[in-house]
């Protein structure tokens, strides 16, 4: 018999690297418009906004400077890490909302205008607690409020409707009114491991191949997939 052609191999299709997500896009559940992303979303010089932190509201989401964000005067500033998830109705107070409390009243009498407002300077220069800072892969329940000055840690959860007048550490979980330490989420040497891995600073299209790692995986697990581990 005549040998048979041999059919030429064809060859292997090279696996198509995962897509990260988009950053940029207001609303990246497209048939959920109330939830936004807020780094596209603000435009003051005093709010600064990591990449991928959402806020989730049924009314008025893209409204979030004005409505969720109070007393904003300045110079403090409000600054959001990346990955953080702020529940419907989470708002930050300012310094702006602090009044004087060393006199007989504290009423601002000289945002009233009239003859009042020559006295201006009994309201300004009041001492106040600097930035609001709130960390990376930072969940804040549903109607927290964050007081001005607080600094809220990587990793930490605020449960809902707390209000967090204190600092919270990495990866406490904090709750009440006033807000107190619950727990923390890991041991004491596994928290200096995941700040020492920050996998929410890891390249975007590296995140996106180890996500399932980042949402399940072990600490081991985290350390074994960060850039650079192998």
């Amino acid at each position: 018999m005549p040998d048979t052609p041999s059919t030429p191999s064809t060859p292997p299709v090279p696996p198509v690297p995962p897509v990260p997500a988009d950053p940029t896009v207001l609303h990246p559940i497209p048939d959920q418009p109330r939830v936004v992303l807020l780094r596209p979303l603000v435009t003051s010089p005093l709010i600064e906004v990591g990449e991928f932190t959402y806020y989730d509201d049924p009314d008025e989401p893209t409204e979030f400077e004005t409505r969720n964000v109070l007393y904003h005067y300045g110079p403090e500033r409000l600054v959001i890490g990346r990955f953080c998830a702020l529940g419907t109705g989470v708002r930050f107070l300012m310094n702006g909302a602090n009044h004087r409390m060393d006199g007989p009243s504290t009423f601002p009498f000289p945002i009233m205008g009239g003859s009042w407002a020559e006295h201006f300077d009994q309201i300004t220069g009041l001492p106040g607690r600097g930035d609001t800072v709130v960390g990376h892969d930072v969940w804040l329940g549903y109607g927290a409020m964050v007081m001005p000055g607080v600094r809220i840690g990587h990793g930490a959860i605020v449960a809902s409707g707390s209000v967090v007048v204190d600092d919270v550490p990495d990866y406490g979980i904090a709750g009440g009114n006033p807000a107190r330490l619950i727990r923390y989420r890991h041991s004491e040497a596994d928290i200096a491991r995941l700040l020492a891995v920050a996998w929410w600073d890891w390249p975007l299209q590296h995140l996106t191949e180890h996500v399932r790692t980042v949402m399940s995986g072990t600490v081991a697990d985290l350390e074994a997939a960060a850039p650079g581990s192998t």
